[in-house]
C-alpha cells in the first residue's frame, strides 16, 4: 500500500471524524468506503468527503479531496474546484486555473437532462465570461465570437437562463458577430425571463417600455427589481427609475399595482 494511499485515507478519516464528532480508525474508512486496492476507490465517495470538509470549514482538505475526485473523472469535483479558484474561496484566486477546469468540464459530452447538465451549462457560461473579457497575463484573450459560441451552446442545448440572457444582450448590441435584432433579442430574453431571470425580466420590460407599452414595461422592471440578486439591483434600479420619471402619475400607480400582482402570482 503506497504513501499516497495512507495520506488520502488519513485525510478522509479526519474529515469524517470532524463531521461526526467521533474518532474513526483510518483503516476502517479505507476498507468500508474508499476501498482497496487504490484503483477501486470511488471518486464520488471522495467528492462527498470533500463536500463535508468544505461545509465544516476545512477547505484545504476539501481541495485535496476534490482534486483527487477530479483527477479520477468526477465532474462535480472539477466544477467545485473551478468555482473555488474563480472566487478565491479556500484557495488563492486564479482565473486561469478556473478557466482550465471549466474547459475540461465543457469538453464532456453530457446529454441535456442528465444529472451533470448543470455543471456543463454553468461551465459554458463561465467560459463565455472569460472569453468576453480575457484573462490578463494568460493565453486567454478577449474573443467575442468565442464568447457567443459558449453562450449559445449553453442557451440552446442546455436552456441555461443566464446564457439566454447573455445571448439576448448580444442581439441587442450586435456583439460577437451577431447582427443586431430586437426580435431575436426579445426571443432569448423571454426564454430567460420565463425561468425567473430578473435581469432578463428587467431588460425585456425596458424593451416593452421603449416600444410604447409603458405600464407593462415599467411593471416588469419594478417586479424584477424586487426579485433581483444584490449585484444586479443597481443597474436594474437605474433603468427602472429612468422609466419611472418619464410616465404620468396615474401610469406609475397602475404599474406599481401590476408589479405587486406579478410578484404575488409569481408571473
Amino acid at each position: 500500500m503506497g504513501v499516497f494511499h495512507y495520506v488520502r485515507a488519513g485525510m478522509i478519516c479526519s474529515i469524517a471524524a470532524g463531521a461526526l464528532g467521533v474518532t474513526v480508525p483510518a483503516h476502517a474508512l479505507d476498507q468500508s468506503i474508499i476501498g482497496t486496492p487504490e484503483e477501486e476507490r470511488s471518486p464520488w465517495a471522495v467528492f462527498r468527503f470533500g463536500f463535508t470538509a468544505y461545509q465544516s470549514g476545512q477547505k484545504e482538505q476539501a481541495v485535496e479531496a476534490y482534486r483527487y475526485a477530479a483527477e479520477n473523472g468526477q465532474l462535480g469535483a472539477r466544477w467545485k474546484l473551478a468555482r473555488m479558484y474563480a472566487e478565491g474561496d479556500g484557495v488563492k484566486r486564479n482565473d486561469y486555473e478556473a478557466f482550465k477546469f471549466f474547459q475540461a468540464i465543457a469538453a464532456q459530452d453530457v446529454e441535456p437532462g442528465s444529472p451533470e447538465e448543470t455543471y456543463v451549462s454553468d461551465a459554458l457560461v463561465a467560459l463565455g465570461g472569460y472569453a468576453r473579457t480575457g484573462i490578463p497575463g494568460t493565453p486567454v484573450q478577449p474573443n467575442m465570437t468565442a464568447a457567443q459560441d459558449y453562450y449559445m451552446r449553453a442557451a440552446a442545448t442546455y436552456r441555461n437562463p443566464q446564457a439566454q440572457f447573455e445571448i439576448g444582450k448580444m442581439f441587442l448590441k450586435g456583439e460577437g458577430g451577431i447582427k443586431t435584432s430586437i426580435q431575436q433579442a426579445g426571443r432569448w430574453l423571454q426564454l430567460a425571463a420565463e425561468k425567473g431571470h430578473a435581469g432578463a425580466q428587467a431588460t425585456l420590460g425596458n424593451l416593452l417600455f421603449q416600444s410604447g407599452r409603458a405600464v407593462r414595461g415599467l411593471a416588469m422592471m419594478t417586479a424584477a427589481l424586487e426579485r433581483a440578486a444584490p449585484n444586479d439591483k443597481s443597474w436594474i434600479r437605474s433603468m427602472q427609475e429612468e422609466a419611472f420619471a418619464l410616465v404620468q402619475e396615474a401610469d406609475r400607480r397602475t404599474a406599481i399595482a401590476l408589479a405587486q400582482d406579478m410578484l404575488a402570482k409569481g408571473d
